[in-house]
Order: structure tokens, then C-alpha cells, then sequence
């Protein structure tokens, strides 16, 4: 899975169109293995962006959850908190 993805569900408040697509986006970058397509591809890229974010936007509209939403500082403090240890040198 690609990192650039994060969660999207159950965050208060909830996630943006912007973030969904965004998630759109890298989820394409990653199975169609470019970042910028061609001017050939531009469009099938575009309309499989499109399809993925509405197809996103609609499964976080009807997931439901009995967990409290969560903190999108907490969360962000916890992954920078995973990033040092991963990313530690050896001896310091």
C-alpha cells in the first residue's frame, strides 16, 4: 500500500473532498505506475481519479463506527513518533 494514503474514517471533523481525492490520486499514481501520465493518458487517468474518490467518498459516508472519532494532532503526533524510531540512526 501506498504510504501517501492515510486513513480517512472515522476523524473528527471528517475528512475533506480535497483529502479524498488526494487519496484518489496517489491510489492511481501507485497502479498505474506514473505520476504524470501522457497527454494519451490524461484522461483515462482523470476519469479513474474521479471514479475512486466518488467510489471513497461514498464507502466513508456509509461506514458506521462505535469508536469515538479521533484527533487528527494526536494521530499526526503518533505517526511522527513512529517516523523517528523508523527512521533513528544506529549509536545515537
Amino acid at each position: 500500500m501506498c504510504r501517501n494514503i492515510h486513513q480517512l474514517h472515522n476523524f473528527e471533523p471528517a475528512a475533506t473532498s480535497d483529502e479524498v481525492r488526494a487519496a484518489a490520486v496517489q491510489y492511481v499514481r501507485k497502479v498505474s505506475g506514473s505520476t504524470h501520465p501522457s497527454k494519451a493518458n490524461q484522461p483515462a487517468f482523470d476519469e479513474a481519479v474521479e471514479a475512486i474518490a466518488h467510489a471513497t467518498q461514498h464507502l466513508l459516508d456509509h461506514l458506521v463506527t462505535s469508536a469515538p472519532p479521533k484527533d487528527r494532532e494526536v494521530e499526526a503526533a503518533k505517526a511522527r513518533a513512529r517516523a523517528a524510531k523508523r527512521y533513528a540512526t544506529a549509536g545515537a
